[in-house]
Order: C-alpha cells, then sequence, then structure tokens
C-alpha cells in the first residue's frame, strides 16, 4: 500500500504494528510523553502496536507501508 498526505498535523494511534519506507517527503511523530522522531525520504521506520501520537508533516509525504 503506497499513503500520501500533504504538510498538516494530526493525532494518530496504531492497532497493529506499521513499518513503512518513506517514498517522498519529511516528518516528525510525537508520541505522549513527549520523544520524538524524524524521518525523511529514504528511511525505513517502525511504528509500534498501542503508540498514541501527534504527526508533524513537515513536507508533502509518501510512503510504502504494511501493517502487521
Amino acid at each position: 500500500e503506497v499513503w500520501s498526505k500533504e504538510k498538516s498535523e494530526f493525532s494518530w494511534s496504531y492497532d497493529a504494528t506499521e513499518t513503512c519506507l518513506i517514498l517522498e517527503g519529511e516528518a516528525q511523530v510525537t508520541d505522549k510523553p513527549g520523544n520524538k522522531i524524524s524521518f525523511k525520504a529514504g528511511d525505513m521506520v517502525q511504528f509500534q502496536q498501542g503508540l498514541v501520537c501527534t504527526w508533524k508533516i513537515i513536507c508533502n509525504i509518501r510512503k510504502k507501508y504494511k501493517f502487521e
């Protein structure tokens, strides 16, 4: 699956573990305690089941993803 989104900020929670490859763009994800990770085109990222976070898309993003 491929997902894309324009520059924005939104809350999200994960019902399953997601592994994704960032194809384009840049984003930052902040969890509830305030830990931040930043990633950009070429990065492989994994989000664990149960994660509650805020996505901040800095530059329009496109990613290939898989839920497990």
